[in-house]
């Protein structure tokens, strides 16, 4: 066992073996007395070596003595270097101590703390005189730090850094085997933990019976704190207390009585089965018999082989207690208690469930599928609930709504009314029905299924009761889940649900609370926060908050499911389309096209199939969502066209007709939004925009009409859309006094455009730079921003709509940019403005 724990004290400072180094290296000459007190491997004899060259680069004769033999005459040496000395016989020590007192010269003399002879403790004794002994403990981290960059030659990971201490116990030997085999190999101390137990293990195969006996039991579980004393230490208590201080004293075993990682690893390593298996076994005899848990011990076990009907059963109990909070440690448990021996099919619900929750999808669906080929399945109620999460997360709410069919509302118990949340969202109300019924009668009064009940009934009220009600419903489900704090499988969370009916009443502020809150509470575990980070990312956008939707997107990033794949690409397009990216906007709708092929529609999809709509309006590529928007109105109409669900999808298809110069597909939207309009107030206040864009298109622009309608747009959440029938109006309007009275209404509503000015007046734009003002360019802010709407291809009446300005004045602001350009052909204006804008 040699180390490197020398150099590593040196860059140490204040340590006292740094000290002692420094004193004899650098000092002044003087009589030295010093001892070194470590146990196995901690350095002791590199340190001596190093002393030993330092005193001979003096000029000093020096006897480096490794035994007996080596002290026989001493009287010539100037320094006495005595390694070992616990090793040495008793008439040595007297033998070194008359050296001592007749003799000038220093004598350093290193030994382990165990054992210590009455002859090594007078030595000792006499030398402390001088100097306390110096004792070289394990490592810490910066000595790690220091040393492991200086071997490999470069900046070191903390992570690197806490794992060789971990393995190693900060044992210097130790410490220098793994950053050896990392120096050589060139791979991480994880990678090399392996190869150097193995390594180890075979050296420790000569260690004496006993101390073998102890260092294994130990290595199995077996501990000193008397809840499972070692075997070996129960036969003789004098030979136990004699076995632990040598192990401690070899570096073995640190001085809390338990074995350093590295060598526990070793030991199992290359400790036959069958000499390994005895032990386990005894050892949960052991705690079992004085009433001790297995959980301290239980993983362990697992991991080495051992298949023990206690010991999977305390795994199968903590993966319980964890499976609501930590699903990836309950998964990674359930695992290890059934390699244990516990019932697979048993646990297979609560195992899926774990995977499910901690977003291994493919693995959950796995599990259920195996299980319920079963006859009598066990756990069948969460198993349904598993599966039926599983195929909704990956855009087929229609397979979960199978899954809650086929297993009847009588064996779901209080998991009926997610079936009914299942149903809705297919469109299938009688069965939906029929599970709120059974969960009515069958449902426990946890505040899981009171939960489950409330999201039910809620969006039961949304599709044939009262808005107000269903969301009022929705949100105290969303609380209640979240107080909870359980992570469990729903075909939708009711945060989603109750943000989705917010967003389709107008309710913006309670959809960006209710997905806020769910988000502080951990509403679902972490597989949920992608959705509910989209969803405060559409409230951002609705908002006209495009740099805060953003954020939200990048806070949901990563390999998302495929319904909220979805609603990540509309989100995008929706970014692109509002803020006139229009190279955004080709991408996202790419992206779209190809996940469409993959997404059957449900309920809950609506909201980014609206979106989509809209943006296929503005490529020209609708009619690619006319399956999509044929299979969206066959469910509402199953669902009785229900107006919370509904009317929103009315209003794209307003939008999308005007986005296509299609007034015939207008009227249908138009008639359905007034229909919906009896039984809700947004509905009302989407009916009378539509009833406005129809006139606007007709030529005939009514200002205060208009006024009316896009201010009660923004005051549902669609200002955007409310800036968007201002400009449109005023772009229409007749007189001059209208056309102004209508881009000031535009303005208003839309932030960002709040300062855009109809000319070049001394104003600015929404960065604050005076549109008048020219730059490097040529051009001012506001020619500018025409200038890319031109580029992007843009006829004078899109720039106008963009930019709540006329198409007449867009066409004055062309022309002027022409002549600055100093240009007489569009083809030419194009290539100049390229350069110019970089585009």
């Amino acid at each position: 066992m040699t180390s490197t724990r020398p150099a590593v004290l040196r860059e140490a400072r204040g340590t006292a073996a740094a000290a002692l180094y420094e004193e004899i290296t650098t000092g002044p000459p003087a009589r030295r007395a010093a001892t070194l007190v470590g146990v196995g491997g901690s350095g002791k004899s590199a340190l001596l070596a190093d002393l030993a060259d330092a005193y001979r680069s003096a000029g000093v004769e020096t006897r480096l003595a490794r035994s007996e033999l080596d002290l026989k005459d001493l009287s010539t040496f100037g320094a006495v270097l005595i390694d070992d000395a616990h090793s040495l016989p008793e008439p040595a020590f007297e033998h070194v101590l008359r050296h001592w007192d007749q003799h000038d010269g220093d004598l350093v003399v290193a030994y382990r703390p165990w054992p210590v002879a009455p002859g090594l403790r007078r030595l000792v004794s006499a030398l402390a005189e001088q100097r306390p002994p110096v004792v070289l403990g394990p490592l810490g981290p910066p000595e790690v730090l220091a040393y492991v960059g200086r071997s490999l030659r470069g900046p070191v990971p903390p992570a690197e850094v806490d794992r060789i201490l971990h393995e190693t116990g900060g044992m210097p030997w130790l410490v220098n085997r793994m950053v050896s085999a990392m120096r050589t190999t060139g791979l991480t101390s994880a990678d090399v933990a392996a190869s150097v137990a193995l390594q180890v293990g075979h050296e420790l195969e000569h260690l004496d019976a006993g101390l073998r006996d102890l260092l294994l039991a130990s290595a199995v579980g077996f501990d000193l704190s008397g809840e499972a004393v070692p075997p070996v230490l129960t036969r003789s208590p004098a030979e136990g207390d004699a076995l632990v201080s040598e192990a401690v004293a070899a570096g073995l075993m640190l001085h809390d009585g338990t074995v350093v990682p590295l060598v526990r690893s070793a030991l199992l390593a290359v400790t036959p089965a069958y000499r390994v298996r005895p032990l386990q076994r005894a050892l949960v005899d052991t705690l079992l018999a004085g009433g001790h848990s297995l959980n301290d011990v239980a993983r362990e076990l697992a991991r080495t082989g051992l298949r023990h009907p206690h010991v999977a059963r305390a795994l199968e109990s903590t993966a319980d207690g964890a499976l609501a909070q930590e699903p990836q440690l309950a998964s990674e448990l359930y695992e290890e208690a059934t390699a244990a021996g516990a019932d697979a099919v048993a646990t297979a619900a609560r195992r899926a469930q774990s995977a499910a929750q901690a977003g291994d999808l493919d693995r959950a669906g796995a599990i259920v599928e195996e299980l319920l080929g079963h006859d009598n399945p066990p756990d069948l109620a969460r198993a349904v609930d598993v599966g039926a999460s599983v195929w909704a997360q990956r855009g087929m709410l229609a397979r979960a709504a199978d899954l809650y069919r086929w297993a009847g509302e009588e064996r779901l118990g209080a998991s009926a009314p997610l079936g009914a949340v299942a149903m809705l969202g297919t469109g299938d109300v009688e069965e939906a029905e029929r599970m709120l019924a059974a969960g009515a009668r069958l449902g426990s009064p946890t505040s899981l299924a009171v939960a489950s009940a409330l999201m039910a009934q809620g969006l039961w009220e949304s599709v044939r009761g009262q808005p107000t009600r269903s969301l009022w419903m929705l949100v105290r489900a969303s609380d209640t889940l979240t107080a909870n704090g359980a992570a469990v499988p729903v075909p939708e969370l009711p945060a989603v649900l109750a943000a989705l009916v917010a967003l389709n009443t107008g309710e913006l502020g309670v959809a960006e609370s209710v997905a806020e809150d769910a988000l502080r509470g951990h509403q679902g575990g972490p597989a949920s926060a992608p959705r509910l980070h989209l969803l405060r990312g559409w409230v951002a956008m609705l908002r006209d908050r495009p740099e805060e939707a953003r954020a939200a997107l990048r806070e949901a990033d990563g390999d998302l499911v495929p319904r909220d794949e979805m609603i990540r690409i509309a989100l995008e397009v929706g970014l692109a389309r509002r803020t006139d990216d229009a190279a955004g906007l080709v991408r996202g709708w790419a992206r779209a096209r190809e996940a469409l092929l993959h997404f059957p529609v449900d309920l809950f999809s609506l909201l980014p199939l609206g979106e989509l709509l809209l943006a296929g309006a503005r490529l020209h590529e609708e009619q690619r969502l006319e399956p999509h928007l044929a299979d969206a109105w066959q469910l509402l109409l199953r669902l009785g066209e229900p107006a919370v669900w509904a009317a929103p999808l009315h209003w794209c298809g307003v939008q999308a007709a005007i986005l296509t110069g299609q007034p015939d597909r207008l009227a249908p939207h138009a008639r359905g939004l007034v229909t919906a309009a009896a039984t809700s107030s947004y509905a009302a206040v989407l009916a009378t925009a539509g009833r406005a864009w129809v006139r606007v298109l007709s030529g005939d622009v009514d200002v205060t009409a208009v006024e009316r309608a896009a201010t009660g747009l923004a005051a549902v959440g669609l200002a955007w859309d409310g800036a968007r029938l201002a400009g449109h109006a005023a772009a229409r309007a007749p007189e001059r006094s209208d056309m102004t009275r209508l881009l000031a209404c535009a303005r208003d509503l839309h932030p960002s455009a709040a300062d855009a000015r109809q000319d070049d007046g001394a104003r600015t734009t929404p960065t604050g730079i005076p549109v008048g003002v020219v730059d490097e360019t040529g051009l001012s802010a506001r020619e500018k921003e025409v200038a890319r709407l031109v580029l992007a291809g843009k006829t004078y009446r899109e720039i106008g709509e963009t930019i709540f300005i006329s198409p007449r004045t867009a066409e004055h602001h062309i022309a002027r940019i022409r002549r600055r350009l100093g240009v007489d052909t569009r083809a030419e204006m194009l290539t100049r403005l390229r350069a110019l804008l970089g585009e």
